[in-house]
């Protein structure tokens, strides 16, 4: 029997409710068992809702049914991972096979049903009933003793802080769930000479299971130039509709030709990404082959739809943009391409502009976009149309992905985007400005020590919390710059990071 405990979602949205008990109590408290687990999951449930479908499952009491139940996990594409608590004492031994086949994300949750001890009323029957606190430590150590990679969240599930800790966890998997169906077109190969950029495509996807391939840039311009006129004139008026459009590329303007060009490359580009069943993409201005325009209003409207991307052939840049944009779905916030550009050391507050050529993602405007065109003096093609925006102020994070050679490293920066000191009106293209935390010294110093690359995500919608979360699935080392950063900490933390990658392997925690 399964039961989904909150209305029906999306199906890729599910985390199972395991819950631990054994045989010694008798019937009448395993059928306690089972209604109380039945409704701690259904409060869990309402709180995650939207964000997963929790399903509870019945009460696990014996070796088979949990591996079992496991390896149903494992198998199942709806299952983002499984959410486990020992009700009652649930000797371990019973779980070592079912975890040792566990390959989705797993989340301890240390709670019980009641809030309070009824002090005055507690007897012997309460006492075996309600023994979590038994059970829990009972499975926290066999997880240790095979070291499995887990959260451990301890607390009522009506706590909102426990909520928002399990909600940081759901958000990860889901990001881990992305990727590990993630088919990434690079048209093109990587900018030439470029070093942060490449990496190993068979180590990434053995370890995040991300396929990446190249495809000649012509092979995409073959599908913009087959889109029907008919298509182009509609996404032209949803331009004019969604976009403050500038004059010149009104209809019957003089470069309303160009913005016609824009339609077409978006319309093939989403053909040829759509019917390859490609999440995200990457492109490269020494390589345009026959397309007129570099893309740019293109890319930014497909990220906007859920799409990575990455400039120069970025592919772990296009990769992690994806999966952190499905890990903030439904917060109502964004995440987009970026890089650092230049630097703001005073007077006043020191900050970082960041941009790109073209490609910064809507989803952190702050306010309408504007819809224009403009020279770029790289490429050597006609002027292309981007979105100009100002990004959305809020606390947000940076993050980049590198190849050390021997691991993956994901570098993280904790922000706060900030409107300019003054308007940026000769800035054609979109834009952010933010505060890096600690400062900005610190943030940049630590930054290059860690060797972190130019072109990141920017997201609004996750904090750190995920991240650690979301490293921790993957087995990535995290890198962190945060309030308490200070430069010689941190590479002093580096320092240690690699002692353990490179010696680690084996020790509890590795798996």
């Amino acid at each position: 029997m399964t039961t989904p405990t909150t209305a029906p979602g999306k199906p890729t949205r599910e985390v199972w409710f395991l819950t631990g008990s054994q045989h010694l109590y008798g019937p009448e408290t395993l059928r306690h068992v089972a209604d109380q687990s039945r409704d701690l999951s259904e409060t869990l449930a309402r709180s995650l809702a939207p964000t997963a479908t929790v399903v509870w499952k019945p009460v696990l009491t014996d070796a088979a049914a949990i591996r079992s139940c496991l390896d149903d996990a494992n198998r199942d594409p709806n299952c983002l991972g499984v959410i486990a608590w020992m009700h009652t004492f649930s000797p371990a031994k019973m779980w070592i096979g079912g975890l040792d086949l566990l390959r989705k994300p797993l989340l301890h949750l240390h709670t019980q049903v009641n809030q309070s001890l009824p002090w005055r009323t507690i007897d012997m029957d309460f006492m075996n009933l309600n023994q979590a606190a038994h059970g829990d430590r009972e499975f926290g150590f066999v997880q240790t003793r095979l070291g499995i990679t887990r959260k451990t969240v301890a607390g009522h599930v009506t706590d909102p802080r426990v909520i928002e800790r399990v909600t940081c966890w759901v958000r990860a998997a889901l990001a881990v769930a992305t990727l590990r169906s993630l088919r990434v077109a690079r048209f093109g190969d990587n900018m030439r000479d470029v070093a942060v950029t490449e990496g190993d495509k068979v180590e990434a996807e053995l370890q995040f299971g991300v396929s990446v391939n190249t495809y000649g840039v012509n092979d995409l311009v073959a599908r913009v130039d087959a889109v029907e006129e008919r298509r182009i004139d509609a996404l032209v008026e949803e331009y004019a509709e969604v976009y403050r459009l500038a004059p010149e590329l009104a209809a019957g303007a003089e470069r309303h030709d160009s913005l016609r060009c824009a339609a077409r490359i978006e319309a093939g580009l989403r053909d040829f990404l759509v019917e390859g069943g490609f999440g995200a993409f990457t492109t490269n201005f020494e390589d345009l082959g026959g397309l007129r325009q570099l893309p740019g209003l293109a890319v930014q409207r497909l990220m906007a739809e859920g799409h990575g991307f990455g400039g120069e052939g970025d592919w772990k840049t296009a990769a992690l943009l994806t999966a952190l944009k499905a890990a903030g779905d439904g917060t109502g916030l964004g995440a987009s391409f970026m890089e650092d550009y230049t630097y703001h050391f005073g007077p006043g507050e020191p900050k970082i502009l960041g941009a790109h050529m073209l490609e910064v993602c809507p989803t952190i405007a702050e306010g309408r976009p504007s819809c224009e065109i403009h020279p770029l003096a790289i490429g050597n093609r006609e002027d292309p149309v981007r979105l100009v925006f100002d990004a959305r102020p809020g606390p947000a994070v940076v993050v980049g992905l590198i190849d050390l050679g021997d691991r993956f490293r994901l570098v993280a920066n904790e922000i706060d985007v900030v409107e300019p000191d003054e308007p940026l009106t000769a800035l054609p293209v979109a834009h952010a400005v933010w505060k890096p935390r600690p400062d900005l010294s610190t943030s940049t110093e630590s930054w290059l020590t860690a060797g972190g690359p130019h072109h990141t995500v920017l997201t609004q919608a996750l904090d750190t919390e995920t991240l650690r979360d979301l490293a921790a699935m993957l087995r990535t080392e995290l890198a962190l710059i945060d309030d308490t950063t200070t430069t010689e900490s941190f590479t002093d933390r580096l320092h240690w990071n690699a002692a353990y990658h490179r010696l680690g392997a084996g020790l509890p925690g590795a798996r």
